[in-house]
């Protein structure tokens, strides 16, 4: 059992390494987007499936709550806790429109997007973005090392180096922290 949980280990720190030499570039410059939309007085909606809802519900947690430093209240919405829009608009209008239907209603010019999904294929997470650049907000992709679709749409995507799902959430959700720490600097 050691030597699995310590194979488990490496393979997260050789994820966060290659994250490292490979994406931080992306970080920054999605970051950058977070942060000068936040400044702008625009709002940041988050979106994904599974444990990317957890993570959507985390990120935009922090910049309402606060992450390390007490800061104000930054606008932010995970599209995926609002069960009784979740409900309707799949059974209304089909689970491919869950959050695109959302973003419509929701978003703003000048907001973000943070379009969350380990495959990149997630249909309902492309269709969000696609509103949402319909919408006129600028989108940032999170995914794993297969972005084929989202590379083309978003304004930022950070890729993690990696196709094992709970090594590339591990990383979305690292990357989530660096976004709020660099949130707390503007704050």
């Amino acid at each position: 059992m050691n030597d699995f949980l310590s194979n488990s280990l490496q393979e997260h720190l050789h994820t966060i390494q290659q994250l490292l030499e490979s994406s931080l570039p992306k970080i920054e410059e999605s970051g950058r987007v977070i942060c000068d939309a936040l400044t702008a007085g625009k709002k940041v909606l988050v979106c994904g499936n599974g444990g990317s809802a957890a993570d959507a519900q985390h990120i935009a947690a922090e910049l309402i709550g606060y992450y390390e430093n007490q800061r104000r209240s930054w606008p932010a919405i995970a599209l995926t806790t609002d069960t009784s829009a979740l409900t309707a608009v799949s059974n209304d209008l089909g689970f491919e429109q869950v959050f695109a239907r959302q973003v419509a209603g929701l978003a703003q010019a000048g907001d973000v997007l943070i379009a969350i999904t380990t495959s990149g294929k997630s249909k309902n997470v492309i269709r969000a973005v696609e509103q949402a650049k319909k919408s006129d907000c600028k989108t940032i992709a999170l995914v794993g090392a297969s972005a084929e679709t989202l590379d083309q749409l978003c304004d930022v995507v950070v890729a993690v180096p990696a196709t094992r799902t709970s090594r590339i959430q591990e990383a979305h959700i690292t990357i989530g922290h660096l976004w709020c720490e660099m949130v707390d600097q503007i704050s």
